[in-house]
């Protein structure tokens, strides 16, 4: 059986951020048990083998590090897998935590994503964020003493009173960090959220601003050692997320826990956005084939390898379509493309209206 991509969804949150419209729900020890015993059933009933585990959420460090232990026990693993661990730094890097990296290092966690969001504590604060850059110092120094040296942090870029100098600052916190990987996303105002009823009333940078501040941190970056990888993904060599390079390549990954999705078997499928009818043991809900040509080549346009022809011949047993080569090409003057003998592929300007182009090859 080969090897697939396992993700876990720990919908807990302790407080939801004014910018989030990711699905989690308030924790109480009864809720968190059952939970946790759902995950490991629903897991074991699946008998797979997976190189990638990712612990998503919510805030997947707020069950604890014995919970994420005793979910791991229940996976099989191949000896290399990348295992990461979503945690908050105000949680597992406030003074007093009882966060055990060294426990969940031992069961198999190599990788930690923390949101470090802003260097800029103020900026912090205005994204709802609890406890400050200490905190993310703190995590980071117990995570790498527990021997998890792979560290990921994200950025969010277009944030109430960002400049270009406190990105810069944020950046170089991440390089000093000694961090491998970054995630620097652009804050979107989503329908639902306490920012979208104030936004109005939000300092925010205008749309040419948040632009520059995009460009600007994949120059950075770039200069700090993170080569990107993904419209928002930056990392040293060697440290790509191989679990998120999973959804970019079309390849098969298995998602459990309360509006976790999944595409394996050719199916795409999804559980219900209910974390009592997931601990009830509700069955996900079909959505339709996955690995489409349109789906590939969408997926395909969000990494900078872009479209690569071979990869797309060996898919579909076909060569790519001259029109999609003569609309890359059209694009290329403008500089938005790149058209090689090898590849189509978007550039960071082209990122900034990456749905655009990528609808102009799949319509």
């Amino acid at each position: 059986m080969k090897p697939i991509g396992l993700y876990i969804h720990i919908p807990f949150c302790n407080g939801k951020c004014p910018y989030c419209d990711f699905y989690s729900a308030a924790p109480d020890d009864k809720t968190v048990k059952a939970y946790v015993e759902m995950v490991c059933e629903k897991i074991t009933a699946e008998n797979r083998i997976y190189d990638t585990v990712y612990f998503g959420g919510g805030t997947p460090s707020l069950i604890g590090s014995q919970n994420i232990a005793k979910i791991l026990s229940c996976v099989n693993r191949t000896p290399d897998c990348e295992v990461t661990l979503e945690c908050n730094p105000s949680d597992t890097g406030a003074v007093n935590s009882a966060f055990d990296f060294e426990l969940v290092a031992k069961s198999g966690v190599n990788r930690i994503s923390m949101g470090l969001q802003s260097a800029n504590d103020a900026e912090r604060k205005a994204l709802g964020r609890r406890g400050g850059c200490d905190d993310v110092e703190r995590a980071i120094a117990r995570a790498k003493k527990a021997g998890i040296s792979n560290i990921s942090l994200d950025l969010m870029l277009g944030v109430p009173n960002q400049t270009a100098e406190s990105l810069k600052k944020s950046i170089e916190f991440c390089k000093n960090s000694g961090a491998k990987h970054v995630s620097a996303y652009i804050l979107k105002i989503e329908e639902g959220t306490p920012f979208h009823k104030i936004k109005n009333s939000l300092i925010l940078p205008d749309e040419d601003e948040t632009c520059d501040l995009y460009l600007l941190a994949v120059s950075e970056l770039e200069k700090a050692g993170f080569c990107q990888y993904e419209i928002s993904n930056f990392s040293q060599k060697g440290y790509e997320s191989r679990h998120n390079l999973k959804y970019w390549r079309c390849e098969e990954y298995l998602g459990i826990g309360a509006a976790a999705h999944s595409f394996a078997d050719g199916r795409r499928f999804y559980y219900e956005r209910s974390t009592a009818d997931f601990i009830n043991g509700a069955m996900p809900v079909d959505d339709g084939e996955g690995g489409s040509e349109e789906e590939y080549i969408m997926l395909a346009l969000r990494l900078t390898e872009g479209l690569i022809f071979e990869e797309y011949e060996k898919w579909f047993g076909k060569k790519i379509s001259d029109l999609i080569i003569a609309k890359a090409k059209m694009l290329e003057k403008h500089g938005l493309v790149k058209v090689t003998d090898r590849n189509i592929s978007i550039t960071p300007n082209g990122f900034l209206v990456s749905n655009s182009i990528i609808s102009e090859f799949i319509v």
